[in-house]
């Protein structure tokens, strides 16, 4: 089926077209129909392009995804699963995590995804905290998995594709047994869908609840950032994980949604030149791509003369992209960068449509449409006049807005003005013609190349350390990444600095948390900021940096 815009692609106005729209939620949806099987009147269209790191090629069509997705689901329901449980995704852009995602939702299931950069300490949280009962990983990370599964006391099955051990599930053989005939859950709009974990500042992560309505309020931000998406003959991609709201709600879910080719292809680090090999090869017309990615691009020489470039639109966000990146994407690609913003809480609710509006210098854009977005202070009170600083905060009568954190009401109730209205933590300032500039974040959260890092997290893995007797992390201000991640270190008795402890601590935060978060920088100081109350002080450190790098 041609699934309609939900913007009129004949719009000229972005005020008028905030103005008119309105956003219906229907009582009952369910993700497995509405991102697949809706599909199933053009079996043979073109869901994925898949290409692996061999550079072996494939196509899946709808028609694939639909039965594939249905034995899935009734894998779940051969082990014994219930609706509501947790399944948890540890793969990469590959054609079983939508297969997993799919039939998990037509089953009524919880999708969990983490990221396979995650190392043992911080999955093992994760699985532990969100009660995990399943989980589908690849051979090459099920290691990690089967380490941490004594501590996983409510998990029922790992299901590995290839290489599956005793105990185990071999995804595809146990594909291959089960029925590809599955009735998908009528689930109402407001059941729990989606369960994604977000950094913290001051405890671990937090699982952000999301419904089966959650993509309802994604597609008008995606149709108008990626210039009247879609378009015939689009074929989209991004390099951004599978196990994000940057690669899930901005990429992968629209494209299913509107039966958009999407290709399905990552590298474990973001390689500029590879991503334009990758974007000319298949001809791709729109994508999301964070700042840093898009800055590295930048340093690439000859673009023009090297590739054959498609592209109609690109759309980035998590960190500010910068007049000099818009510049250069002008120049290269003919087009403007549609710059957005959102959170994993509630996603997508302010940018940029350069088709319809104009891109001002250092602004994200305007609220989108259904999205109610304001400023407050500090007392919780709405800021009316332009110019002035306050913290950005979105109206929760919203699909995009998360259910809440799971299993900590508290933490909830914490990030709400009243009983309507959810802060991000990020500052900014309103103009006169309602554009948001982005100011900064109000707590500890680290950017860098797209990701946000809570320094808790790495604190606590450094304070396993037996050199570690106190530390503080924090983001340093870096020129292509936005923000690096530095650590501090208060060394206990016995242990002296040098390269090579620095070196040792790296390497302990890359091998129990992730790549993305370890300190790229350490310095080891003889007493960490502390206030009277016993709280690390962040800003004094983050603020030294500040001026170290501006003085360097």
């Amino acid at each position: 089926m041609r699934v309609p815009s939900v913007i009129p692609h004949d719009s000229k106005d972005f005020d008028h077209v905030y103005q008119t729209y309105s956003c219906d939620v229907p009582e009952y949806l369910n993700l497995g129909y509405d991102l697949c099987d809706k599909h199933a009147d053009e079996p043979s269209k073109v869901a994925l392009l898949f290409e692996d790191e061999e550079e072996n090629e494939q196509k899946v069509t709808f028609g694939e995804l639909i039965q594939l997705s249905n034995r899935f689901a009734n894998v779940l329901k051969g082990v014994g699963g219930l609706p509501g449980d947790r399944v948890s995704v540890i793969l990469k852009q590959r054609p079983e995590t939508v297969i997993a995602h799919l039939g998990a939702y037509k089953f009524g299931a919880i999708v969990l995804p983490l990221s396979v950069l995650f190392q043992k300490e911080a999955l093992e949280y994760r699985l532990q905290n969100s009660g995990a009962k399943v989980v589908v990983v690849a051979e090459e990370d099920a290691h990690k998995i089967r380490e941490i599964l004594p501590n996983l006391p409510e998990m029922k099955k790992v299901i590995v594709i290839g290489g599956a051990r005793e105990g185990e599930i071999d995804f595809w053989k146990a594909l291959d047994a089960a029925s590809s005939e599955f009735s998908w859950l009528n689930t109402k709009a407001n059941d729990p869908a989606l369960l994604i974990y977000t950094s913290g500042t001051t405890g671990p992560p937090k699982g952000a609840l999301h419904a089966h309505r959650v993509m309802i309020g994604h597609y008008p931000s995606v149709e108008l950032s990626h210039n009247f998406f879609p378009k015939k003959g689009d074929v989209f991609w991004s390099p951004a994980d599978w196990a994000w709201v940057g690669g899930i709600f901005d990429s992968l879910y629209p494209c299913l949604h509107y039966g958009v080719p999407i290709l399905a292809y990552r590298d474990s680090k973001f390689d500029p030149g590879k991503a334009l090999h990758m974007l000319n090869k298949y001809g791709v017309t729109c994508t999301f791509i964070w700042p840093t990615g898009l800055r590295m691009m930048r340093e690439i020489k000859g673009i023009k003369n090297k590739y054959s470039i498609r592209l109609r639109s690109i759309a980035s966000g998590g960190e500010t992209v910068g007049d000099e990146t818009i510049r250069w994407a002008r120049e290269e690609f003919g087009l403007t960068i549609n710059e957005f913003f959102g959170q994993t809480e509630a996603n997508y609710v302010i940018g940029n449509c350069s088709l319809i509006m104009k891109i001002k210098s250092g602004s994200m854009g305007k609220a989108y449409p259904g999205h109610r977005v304001d400023l407050v202070d500090e007392q919780g009170n709405f800021i009316q006049t332009p110019g002035v600083l306050g913290e950005i905060a979105c109206r929760t009568d919203n699909p995009v807005m998360m259910l809440g954190y799971w299993r900590n009401e508290e933490a909830t109730k914490k990030k709400m003005v009243g009983k309507d209205w959810w802060r991000y933590g990020d500052r900014a300032k309103k103009d006169e013609e309602s554009y948001f500039l982005f100011e900064g974040r109000d707590d500890d959260i680290i950017s860098s190349a797209g990701y946000r890092i809570g320094p808790t997290e790495i604190e606590n893995c450094l304070l396993q350390h037996p050199a570690v007797a106190q530390t503080a992390a924090v983001g340093s201000p870096d020129e292509t990444r936005g923000e690096i991640v530095k650590a501090f270190i208060k060394l206990n008795e016995g242990y002296s600095s040098s390269d090579n402890l620095a070196k040792e601590l790296q390497e302990h935060v890359k091998k129990n948390l992730a790549f993305y978060e370890y300190p790229r920088e350490v310095e080891f100081i003889d007493a960490i900021p502390m206030t009277t109350t016993g709280k690390i002080r962040r800003i004094e450190l983050k603020q030294r940096e500040i001026e170290r790098k501006k003085n360097a």
